[in-house]
């Protein structure tokens, strides 16, 4: 006899968790219990109410992680984690409680109108912490240089023997620098070291992901994406890790938009307006694919030493395409500044389509995708690069 499927929506927190159910024959949500944070005794409480293949859960993705999610589908329960900022909300509705939330999440799972995530493996979940690590480790170091950078000038300490900051001259020079009052040597001091430690921070965790990412999955699929100009190792290892599999994207233009690369749009009638990019989805690819779109900004054509390094057991057709992509992105990038473009938005435009393009790389190496699409996506990237080639001379 088949059982009911039953929907539960959690309204997960660090503490605590909210349980609520929406019967598969209609009627409105119903709230449970609140319950400590305890994923046995969560899978207990749903068992009570039915087989596991007569439950289906989700709650919302946030700071808890995925841990309950694994838990669950472990244990024969169907669950899966929705993105937040596409959970459907009432524009008349001022009143949120963590009750409302679990019935919303359980009436909306019901109709099937919310958007699950992509659920990485483990190891995957791992390289990308250590990604996000780096990223952090950056972004501190980039503080610390600046903090030290303003005290200087503060005290009147101007840079005039080179053009560029934080090169070895650079660094002579503030190691020279001295000052009357010992509190201001003590600061300077100070900055300095925190400014080197957080550098060495940052090339420790470079090293350590360029030692583990050999023994990664999707290794072959970092060393693919980085036969791109403007894309190398942390860059593709970050692509990797945070997209995971390239084939959940139907098309190049659902890529574009998952990482909010597209123009926003509102039209109405005959009226068409669109807008700045949405900026939606992942914003860490988003940033990461914006850096290497610089490279195209003002590129020269042919293949850098570097980069012909980079491209060397990398699969034919993957290089079709990445040198596609530099010949496209150039052109345009000189077309738009023809235009009088600004340079973020040159930029931005130019990201879009790498992202276009690295989709294209990535479904072309992947070795789940179907022979005919791998052939087709190689020879069209080849057959317009000559194309473009012949009409460029």
């Amino acid at each position: 006899m088949n059982e009911t499927l039953r929907h539960f929506g959690l309204d997960v927190h660090a503490e605590s968790i909210v349980i609520a159910v929406a019967d598969g024959g209609g009627g409105e949500p119903e709230v449970l219990m609140s319950i400590p944070y305890d994923p046995p005794r969560l899978l207990k409480e749903l068992r009570r109410r039915g087989s596991a293949s007569s439950c289906k859960v989700c709650y919302e993705a946030g700071p808890t992680g995925l841990g309950l999610q694994r838990f669950l589908a472990a244990n024969g329960v169907e669950c899966v984690v929705v993105a937040p900022s596409l959970v459907p909300v009432q524009s008349g509705s001022r009143v949120k409680t963590d009750r409302r939330d679990a019935r919303k999440l359980a009436r909306f799972l019901r109709s099937g109108d919310l958007v699950p995530i992509w659920i990485p493996d483990e190891p995957s979940e791992a390289l990308r912490d250590l990604e996000r690590a780096r990223d952090d480790a950056r972004l501190a170091e980039r503080r610390a240089r600046q903090q030290l950078l303003k005290f200087l000038l503060r005290h009147g300490c101007r840079f005039s023997e080179g053009k560029s900051h934080w090169t070895q001259t650079h660094w002579r020079w503030i190691l020279r620098q001295t000052f009357p009052h010992e509190p201001l040597n003590r600061v300077l001091a100070d900055y300095v070291q925190t400014a080197q430690q957080a550098g060495e921070r940052v090339r420790r965790l470079t090293g350590d992901i360029a030692e583990l990412v050999a023994g990664w999955d999707r290794g072959p699929l970092v060393k693919h994406l980085q036969a791109f100009h403007g894309v190398e190792l942390v860059t593709a290892v970050g692509l990797a890790a945070e997209i995971g599999d390239f084939l959940r994207f139907a098309t190049a233009g659902q890529f574009m938009a998952f990482v909010g690369l597209v123009p926003s749009e509102h039209s109405t009638g005959q009226t068409r307006k669109q807008g700045r990019i949405t900026k939606t989805g992942n914003r860490h690819v988003r940033r990461l694919l914006v850096e290497a779109a610089w490279h195209y900004y003002d590129c020269r054509p042919g293949a850098s030493a570097a980069l012909q390094k980079r491209r060397e057991g990398v699969p034919p057709e993957v290089v079709a395409i990445a040198d596609k992509a530099r010949l496209r992105l150039r052109r345009k990038a000189l077309r738009m500044r023809v235009a009088k473009k600004t340079p973020n938005k040159i930029v931005t435009a130019l990201a879009r389509e790498l992202a276009g393009f690295l989709w294209a790389a990535a479904r072309a190496s992947d070795p789940k995708t179907p022979q005919a699409d791998r052939i087709r996506t190689a020879s069209r990237g080849r057959n317009r690069s000559r194309k473009a080639r012949v009409a460029k001379s």
